[in-house]
């Protein structure tokens, strides 16, 4: 199976901004800036289907990337790209999501967090 992610020169502002006026997908963000790619299935908030349109809206914007590995789906920030694209834009929204919970990931319930 192959996920369509928008081209660089594709990722529109209007659809950047749409996808990151979301306070789950704002969390989907700060964690990914602060913990690199992460697999799908190990981040939890509320329901899988749920946080599944929420990693498909933040993809077909052009906010992440996902790989697929074998059964597991990895996302991670195209950073590099909206960079390009938006200078600036990517690290302010960061910075104004350090406000919002980070989402449970299997490792917090595995230590006891």
């Amino acid at each position: 199976m192959k996920l369509l992610h928008p081209d660089a020169e594709q990722i529109e502002l209007s659809l950047v901004l749409a996808a990151l006026s979301d306070p789950t997908r704002l969390s989907i963000i700060r964690q990914l800036a602060e913990d690199g790619e992460a697999m799908c299935r190990r981040l939890d908030f509320g329901s899988k289907s749920n946080l599944s349109y929420h990693f498909a809206k933040l993809r077909e914007a052009g906010v992440t990337r996902t790989r697929i590995e074998g059964t597991a789906r990895h996302i991670s920030l195209r950073r590099e790209d909206l960079d390009a694209r938006f200078p600036g834009l990517l690290d302010s929204v960061i910075k104004a999501a350090a406000s919002y919970p980070r989402l449970t990931t299997e490792a917090d319930v595995t230590d006891g967090a």
